[in-house]
């Protein structure tokens, strides 16, 4: 009995020790390229992409990560974090990642579908009143192409969960500065996710819910603020805030714990900072506070406000290269990750399936607008189809982008997921175009 209650105090600091090391998250299994069917020596070729955009003063710095078959196989960080203190970037950088928080919001999504909460064919105003009745924005005189008169006509229908998935619902993005739509939503006080902001989710999205469509639902693929939507429907349906149904649901179970709305005061200190081009060419850090370019209005701040009521499911994350990985390994997968399994495989076969049939989806906004990001959406994610293969990858990859320089691609033909993240605005896609190149010349089999 003695020798049990000694064995005590050592059982207890076991369990202590393995809470603490729970704490600070889990890393993918690692192995060489080699093992995982890629070529070390190619990969090399990532640095050298990397280098000269941050010679050339373009970016700051960058961490890139690859899997491939469950396994890591790269991870490095290259240049600054701070310019200014000279602090060099690290594997474990915290990166604002801005739209990338939309396939974790859709994921959500499809959870909820999966327990049987609702239909994806459903209408959003079934769960969210207010989107009852919508209007949809057309010319006074379609005629004229250069007319400037705009009037509203019904909806033909109401927006379905399906066309907030697949960015067809005819929601529109304040930033997008299309006339008059960017003047109605700076009236109603619509913002599009990246500056802190007062109230909450509900009342942001309640308001948007007043404001006309800029296209029949269904008719076109529209980029806009959907995903933030269904960041509201979640918290509605479960009962629970945006950032504790990621939480519980999502990061805790993938253990992602440095994926999170607010940084912690704890991990302050990793938070890349942000830049923007400076004047005399060159990037300068972004100033605390809002900046505004046109319509669009951004702050490096708002991922560590004191704002804890709105959630942006279309752009509030903050997360680290090792988690995004984490995330998209689980899509990879199927839905699952080391046992813990958070979708079906056949869900995530319709999340990558395309859903915008033949619209481009470039119809309604230019590639130049977002940035090579597939020719085809899927629920939560641009995809790449036969037509739009015209560099280095597989048909189905499937990819989403951040509007500060964050990118990711997965590959179900080849079982590679890649992730790279930067802290610049506006985007340089060419670096992560570069980037998946890199990646896909070192597959050797």
């Amino acid at each position: 009995m003695n020798k049990r209650l000694g064995l005590l105090p050592l059982v207890m600091s076991l369990c202590l020790l393995l809470v603490a090391l729970s704490a600070f998250g889990a890393d993918l299994q690692t192995a060489a390229p080699e093992q995982a069917g890629l070529s070390s020596a190619r990969l090399d070729r990532i640095a050298a992409v990397v280098q000269p955009y941050i010679d050339h003063k373009q970016i700051a710095g960058a961490v890139v990560g690859v899997a491939r078959n469950d396994t890591l196989v790269y991870l490095k960080s290259f240049g600054s974090m701070d310019l200014e203190s000279s602090k060099p970037m690290t594997d474990d950088a915290i990166f604002r990642i801005a739209s990338m928080t939309k396939p974790v919001t859709s994921v959500a999504v499809m959870m909820l579908y999966e327990e049987g909460k609702f239909l994806l064919t459903d209408p959003v105003s079934k769960y969210i009143p207010e989107f009852k009745g919508l209007r949809v924005l057309v010319p006074s005189n379609p005629g004229d192409p250069k007319s400037t008169q705009y009037t509203t006509v019904p909806a033909t229908r109401d927006i379905t969960i399906l066309d907030l998935l697949a960015h067809t619902s005819g929601i529109s993005y304040r930033f997008w500065d299309k006339a008059p739509i960017a003047g109605m939503y700076e009236e109603a006080g619509i913002h599009d996710g990246l500056i802190p902001l007062p109230g909450t989710t509900g009342d942001m999205v309640k308001k948007l819910a007043t404001l006309p469509l800029v296209n029949q639902p269904g008719e076109a693929y529209a980029y806009g603020l959907n995903t933030d939507v269904l960041g509201y429907l979640v918290e509605v349906v479960s009962g629970l805030p945006l950032d504790r149904f990621f939480k519980e649901r999502i990061l805790d179970p993938l253990k992602m714990t440095n994926t999170q709305f607010y940084v912690a005061p704890s991990q302050r200190a990793r938070l890349v900072s942000l830049y923007v081009p400076g004047q005399q060419g060159g990037i300068i850090k972004a100033s605390d506070g809002t900046t505004r370019w046109g319509q669009l209005e951004f702050s490096p701040d708002v991922a560590y406000s004191d704002v804890r009521t709105y959630f942006s499911g279309g752009a509030g994350l903050t997360s680290t290269v090792k988690d995004y990985l984490r995330f998209t390994q689980m899509l990879l997968n199927g839905g699952q990750l080391d046992g813990i399994r958070l979708l079906s495989p056949k869900s995530v076969e319709l999340m990558a399936t395309n859903h915008i049939g033949k619209l481009s989806v470039w119809d309604y906004y230019s590639p130049a607008a977002i940035g090579n990001l597939g020719d085809k959406f899927g629920l939560g994610f641009g995809m790449r189809s036969e037509a739009g293969l015209t560099e280095l990858g597989s048909v189905g990859e499937y990819m989403w982008a951040g509007i500060y320089n964050t990118r990711f691609w997965i590959d179900p033909k080849e079982k590679i997921s890649i992730v790279f993240m930067s802290q610049v605005i506006p985007r340089v896609p060419e670096i992560e175009a570069k980037v998946h190149a890199a990646v896909y010349q070192a597959i050797t089999e």
